[in-house]
C-alpha cells in the first residue's frame, strides 16, 4: 500500500520483513547521504528508434508510423529550452538520450557540448552502445555513461529487448571504465521478473563498478503487452536491497503521475532522487505540491522546484551567455517567455514551450 497523507512507512507497510528491510535501508542511506532529493530530468532527442522492438517501449508502437525519422526528432531550440528550464529550476540532468539512428554523431556531439555548457558541468549520456572513438569525442563534455539494459535475466532480456544484446553494452561499459567515466544502468521493473532476479543486478553492479542505477516502475503503454505496472512494495524492495548491498551508490527511481503517492515509500527504501514524472505537465499544480509533500514525508529535502518559477529570471541574459547563434538564441528566448507566461497564468493545461512537432512523446509531455 502506498503512503498517503502524513503516515509513516511503518503504518502503511503491512509485511513485517519489508518494514525491517526498509528500516535498514533508511539507516544505510542516512549514514551515507545528506538527505537531499532532486528531480532527475531525462532530455530526449527524439521519439524514434531505428531498433524499435523493445516490447514495453513507446517507440515500439511508433516505428511503423514514422516514414521519415528526421521528422521525429526534436529541434535544437526545443532541446536547449528544456535544458535552460531544468537548470533554473534545479532539475538535475539524469542523462541526455534518444532513439538509435536519429542524429548523426557530429550533431550529437554538438548538442551534448551545448547542453553541458547550459548546465555548467559535464553530463551523463544514454545513447545506446558507444565505441572508444565516440567516447573520446564526448570526453570533454560527459561525466558518465548509462547503459539501458532494461533487464539482466538472459531469457527475459531476449524477449523484451530482442535487438539489444548485452555484449555491446558490456563492451561500452568496459570502455567507459577504461576512460575514467562513471557508469550506470537502467532497469525496468514490472516486465515479469521475480525478486530473485535482483541477484543479476547485484553481480552486474559489482562487475562494472557502477556508481549509479536507475529503476523504472513500468508504465504500461497502449499497444504493448503490458497492462499493469509493478506494486510499490516490489519496487521498494529492489531499491532497499540495492541500498543495503551498495551503501554509496546513487539510486534514481522512475515513477509516474499516477504513482506520486508512492514517492515517500521509495525514498524510505533508499532512493536518492526521482525521475520520469511529467514535471512540465504538473508544474504549479496540486501534483507538484504532492511531490514536494511526499519528499517531506520521507524526511528529505527537495532541492528541485516544481511549484513556481523564480521571479527574477532574465531569460535573455541566461540564453545569450551560452548561445552565440543569434537566430537560435531568439527562438529559445521566445519559447522560454511563452513557458513563463503560460505557467504563471491560471488555467493552463499544456506545456507550451515544446510545440506539437517537438513534443517529447516518451515522457507524455
Amino acid at each position: 500500500m502506498p503512503i498517503t497523507g502524513k503516515n509513516t512507512v511503518k503504518e502503511v507497510i503491512v509485511d513485517e520483513k519489508l518494514k525491517e528491510l526498509l528500516d535498514k535501508a533508511t539507516t544505510t542511506y542516512n549514514e551515507n547521504f545528506n538527505g537531499d532529493c532532486w528531480l532527475g530530468r531525462c532530455i530526449f532527442l527524439s521519439w524514434y528508434c531505428a531498433l524499435g522492438d523493445c516490447d514495453f517501449c513507446f517507440r515500439s508502437t511508433q516505428k511503423h508510423k514514422i516514414q521519415h525519422p528526421a521528422s521525429a526528432r526534436r529541434t535544437k531550440e526545443s532541446i536547449y529550452t528544456e535544458a535552460f528550464i531544468a537548470k533554473v529550476l534545479n532539475w538535475k540532468l539524469e542523462f541526455l538520450t534518444g532513439g538509435y539512428g536519429i542524429f548523426d554523431f557530429e550533431q550529437i556531439v554538438e548538442i551534448i557540448r551545448t547542453v553541458s555548457e547550459i548546465f555548467g558541468q559535464k553530463i551523463w549520456v544514454n545513447l545506446g552502445t558507444l565505441g572508444k572513438p565516440q567516447f573520446e569525442k564526448l570526453l570533454p563534455y560527459i561525466e558518465g555513461y548509462v547503459a539501458s539494459v532494461e533487464t539482466l535475466e538472459p531469457t527475459l532480456h531476449k524477449k523484451v529487448a530482442p535487438s539489444k544484446p548485452m555484449g555491446p553494452y558490456d563492451h561500452s561499459l568496459k570502455t567507459a571504465k577504461e576512460l575514467g567515466l562513471k557508469k550506470s544502468i537502467t532497469i525496468v521493473l514490472g516486465l515479469g521478473e521475480p525478486l530473485e532476479d535482483y541477484e543479476y543486478v547485484k553481480e552486474y553492479i559489482k562487475k562494472y563498478d557502477l556508481t549509479r542505477i536507475t529503476y523504472y516502475a513500468l508504465r504500461p503503454v497502449k499497444d504493448t503487452p503490458y497492462e499493469h505496472g509493478p506494486d510499490p512494495e516490489f519496487v521498494a524492495e529492489w531499491i532497499a536491497r540495492t541500498r543495503i548491498d551498495f551503501p554509496k551508490i546513487e539510486i534514481i527511481v522512475g515513477t509516474a503521475e499516477s504513482r506520486l503517492t508512492e514517492i515517500s515509500t521509495l525514498l524510505a527504501a533508499g532512493a536518492n532522487a526521482i525521475t520520469k514524472i511529467p514535471a512540465t505537465k504538473i508544474f504549479g499544480t496540486t501534483g507538484a505540491e504532492d511531490v514536494h509533500n511526499q519528499v517531506e514525508y520521507a524526511g528529505r529535502k527537495f532541492i528541485s522546484e516544481l511549484r513556481e518559477l523564480p521571479k527574477d529570471i532574465n531569460w535573455e541574459k541566461e540564453v545569450k551567455a551560452i548561445i552565440k547563434d543569434d537566430i537560435l538564441a531568439e527562438k529559445i528566448i521566445a519559447k522560454l517567455r511563452d513557458y513563463e507566461k503560460n505557467r504563471l497564468s491560471k488555467g493552463y493545461k499544456e506545456f507550451k514551450v515544446i510545440s506539437k512537432e517537438d513534443k517529447c512523446e516518451p515522457c507524455g509531455e
